[in-house]
């Protein structure tokens, strides 16, 4: 088996008294009730996620189809251009 490694883009954000990671790399999120907890539990998530993908013998079809690239016959994530905040307006009844 093929070892790879890829630096992914997580975002946290805190949602009531849970932490939230999130990857859009791999559209995977995991949460915690501490910064810590989450980031460890993403952790255990990708692993599962990777291991799955490579028992099925889907992983580089699943991750093409996230968007993932191929570079030099190796699969690399997308790249993170920005992450910001913008102020948006919607209706509410």
């Amino acid at each position: 088996m093929t070892k790879l490694s890829a630096q992914l883009p997580v975002s946290v954000f805190k949602e009531g008294k849970h932490f939230i990671a999130y990857t859009p790399a791999l559209d995977l999120s995991t949460s915690g009730k501490t910064y810590e907890q989450a980031m460890a539990r993403f952790n255990e998530a990708t692993g599962i996620f990777f291991d799955e993908l490579a028992k099925k013998g889907t992983t580089e079809e699943v991750l093409l189809g996230l968007g993932w690239g191929k570079v030099k016959k190796h699969l690399a994530p997308p790249s993170l251009i920005a992450q910001e905040l913008r102020q948006v307006e919607f209706a509410v009844r």
